[in-house]
């Protein structure tokens, strides 16, 4: 099944330079030369991504309308802008990526590459495998266990079925085994929404690595909608701590999205999961880790130590996209962290060059100041 773009843009030249960068990339595009149009479709049909020429009247209405249309709030959004237009202004009403014009194949295939894999992830999370398993649950709110049985199985959450009365809320332990075979998964959960006959969703919350490659796994082994992933990207580590990272890339993920990161360096390979915090089109993008336990951080001491004490040593780093988070729902402002390199991610928005030394100045903090944990590292 081919991913679908709906394309805004009433420019000829463009329109002829996308469709063929979206075509070699094997991305439909369904054209609309006004933003009336453009709106009718977004509200009955569904589409991965969402191309808006900003030049168009009524450009940003279409932009801010798909985040409110429920089968299109997760699309990806691309703005073509000219180049004195400002990032912050097209990223306020809804884009994940930004085009300049004039707008050349190379540099929308580079874009595009990017916006594909979150495409890719996105349709992945919302595919649902009709199946009943036993899962028991547990609350620090509730005494005793609950059990119920799941209706689906996706891999951000599950919906279950409810005895009649039963109107549970909050954040709750979930045990499962996946079907066919050993694997039992334990994951934090909470209740997202409430359906008819006493069905409700659960959707996972920070599951680690391992959780999500068996689930992912097990999906594309029991549904025919599954497609296969575009494969890591290779980019350059520039600078780490043990709440984040900073990568050279030429394609960066935007603001909101979960990554996965594979770091090497010698023998010690590690993996690891992120939020975008920060993105310089076409240059980087700052990544702070989203350590949900003890083990996760020990595993990021133990890679930063490798780095520290091998200067040398030069780190392989692969990163994937496994999803766009709302704005609200990944808002976090770590007033007290001792986190150097984090504090320059949630500091005054600044360009590039001004992050650029703020960064090369954080390197130079001595690990006493991190509250004994290892500094921001260049490695």
């Amino acid at each position: 099944m081919s991913l679908r773009t709906l394309l805004l843009c009433s420019d000829e030249k463009i329109v002829r330079v996308l469709r063929r960068v979206l075509g070699d990339l094997d991305i439909a595009v369904e054209l609309c030369a006004d933003a009336d149009s453009a709106l009718r479709k977004l509200t009955r049909h569904r589409f991965e991504a969402i191309v808006v020429d900003c030049a168009v009247d009524g450009a940003n209405d279409v932009l801010r309308s798909a985040r409110s249309a429920p089968c299109n709030k997760q699309a990806v959004a691309v703005g073509i802008v000219e180049p004195i237009v400002g990032l912050k202004a097209v990223f306020d009403v809804g884009a994940h990526f930004v085009l300049y014009k004039p707008v050349s194949g190379e540099r929308a295939k580079a874009s595009f590459r990017a916006a594909r894999a979150l495409m890719k992830s996105e349709r992945r999370r919302n595919v649902r495998v009709a199946v009943q398993i036993p899962v028991t649950m547990h609350s620090a709110g509730v005494d005793g266990s609950m059990r119920v049985l799941t209706t689906d199985l996706s891999e951000g959450g599950m919906a279950v079925s409810l005895k009649r009365g039963l109107r549970p809320s909050g954040r709750w332990k979930i045990a499962f085994t996946l079907p066919g075979t050993q694997i039992s998964l334990d994951l934090p959960a909470e209740f997202a929404w409430e359906g008819s006959r006493e069905q409700a969703g659960l959707r996972f919350q920070q599951i680690s690595p391992d959780a999500t490659r068996h689930l992912r796994d097990w999906l594309k082994k029991n549904s025919a909608e599954v497609e296969s992933d575009d494969p890591p990207i290779r980019c350059q580590l520039t600078d780490l701590s043990l709440g984040g990272c900073y990568l050279e890339i030429a394609s960066p993920f935007p603001v909101s999205s979960r990554v996965a990161l594979s770091m090497r360096a010698g023998t010690v390979e590690v993996r690891v999961q992120g939020l975008v915090r920060i993105m310089h089109p076409e240059k980087g993008m700052g990544i702070e880790f989203t350590q949900a336990t003890r083990e996760d951080r020990s595993v990021v001491e133990k890679f930063l130590k490798v780095l520290t004490e091998n200067r040398t040593l030069s780190p392989e780093l692969l990163v994937e996209p496994e999803g766009l988070e709302t704005l609200s729902a990944t808002k976090h402002t770590p007033t007290d962290t001792d986190d150097p390199l984090l504090q320059v991610f949630y500091g005054e928005p600044l360009t590039i060059e001004q992050f650029q030394d703020a960064m090369r100045k954080q390197r130079a903090v001595p690990p006493a100041s991190a509250g004994g944990a290892s500094a921001a590292a260049h490695a």
